[in-house]
């Protein structure tokens, strides 16, 4: 939890550190990142690999508002908006729902994907660019650009996550969605190209590996979040260690079904979400939509309407040179809000 933890805990908006040219500001830093490292609350582990490298807290800090971001916009219409502030936050953590599964999952693929992309933009000092070794037709491809460098990533998460716990099964379900959340990334990989030649022939073709952007990572981890499947815990005989499984008791309304590898997994059914409680502020006065989201959003309570008169831009015009012209639209529209 301690990754999870320190991905929602920062905003993201934290100064950070150019590299400079004299020994004096080069020493303030190495102190300055070694404190940012420091505030994140680290395990010593993930503490040293901060340390030991100049762009791994910008890019952890990168991770954190990205990861953030994409789970409001993704819940955005949902009882539980992801909301991460303060006691809500650590209150969710600490128990094994749905919503703590796509929290993990988004997380270790938000840092999956910083961290390539850092490699391609040459922030980092232990890694560059992905050489992609098992492109297929290499003798037709000269290889160019500069490719995420996932193999690097997922090395490096992987590390700083930890191995595999045996036993304690809310510890292996967290450590499942992590992964889950890595190989969504890799899946998304795409090969990106372009020809060179006389005429705009093909005779020579430069081609880097790209990832999916993120926001199509989320969209597809929300998808993984409808059809996460509740598990419990047995123990593999062969190994004497714990695996995870469907429920002993079968559950109404929930699959039997075996969780694979990409399958979004949690052990404790969620609150409602609808009223304020350890876990969300609940959805007393939220903003909803009324044909899309009120009735479900605002839980039988109903909602109120509130009429109000906006000003907008309209009917923009571009003029040369270089201004853009615009009117000024006045309309009516009515606001929604549930109903305490």
């Amino acid at each position: 939890q301690v990754l999870l933890l320190t991905l929602l805990m920062l905003t993201g908006n934290e100064p950070l550190t150019i590299l400079p040219l004299t020994s004096e500001m080069e020493e303030a830093a190495i102190k300055a990142h070694y404190k940012v490292c420091d505030r994140l609350k680290l395990e010593k582990k993930q503490r040293r690999m901060c340390r030991r490298d100049p762009g791994v807290a910008e890019t952890l800090m990168e991770a954190i508002s990205m990861s953030a971001l994409e789970c409001q916009y993704q819940f955005r219409f949902e009882r539980w908006n992801c909301t991460l502030e303060g006691r809500y936050r650590a209150s969710l953590l600490k128990r094994g729902f749905k919503e703590t599964a796509f929290l993990f999952a988004i997380s270790s693929a938000g840092l999956t994907h910083a961290m390539a992309k850092a490699c391609s933009a040459g922030r980092m000092e232990r890694c560059t660019c992905d050489e992609a070794p098992d492109l297929e037709n290499r003798e037709a491809w000269q290889w160019g650009g500069c490719g995420d460098n996932l193999k690097y990533s997922n090395k490096f998460v992987k590390e700083f996550l930890g191995r595999k716990p045996n036993k304690d099964l809310r510890a292996r379900v967290d450590f499942h969605n992590n992964l889950v959340g890595m190989k969504v990334i890799k899946a998304g990989v795409e090969t990106t190209c372009k020809c060179h030649g006389v005429s705009g022939s093909c005779t020579v073709r430069t081609c880097w590996r790209q990832l999916s952007p993120f926001h199509e990572i989320g969209k597809q981890l929300k998808q993984k979040y409808e059809t996460s499947l509740k598990v419990g815990s047995t123990t593999n005989e062969a190994t004497g260690e714990g695996d995870i499984s469907p429920p002993k008791k079968s559950i109404p309304g929930h699959s039997d079904q075996i969780p694979r590898t990409t399958d979004l997994v949690y052990i404790d059914d969620s609150p409602s979400f609808c009223m304020m409680s350890r876990y969300s502020p609940g959805t007393s006065g939220r903003k909803c939509y009324k044909d899309k989201n009120c009735d479900s959003i605002c839980c039988g309570r109903g909602h109120n309407t509130q009429s109000r008169v906006v000003t907008r831009p309209c009917q923009c015009q571009v003029r040369w040179c270089c201004y853009v012209e615009c009117k000024q639209c006045t309309q009516r529209e009515e606001v929604y809000t549930c109903k305490d």
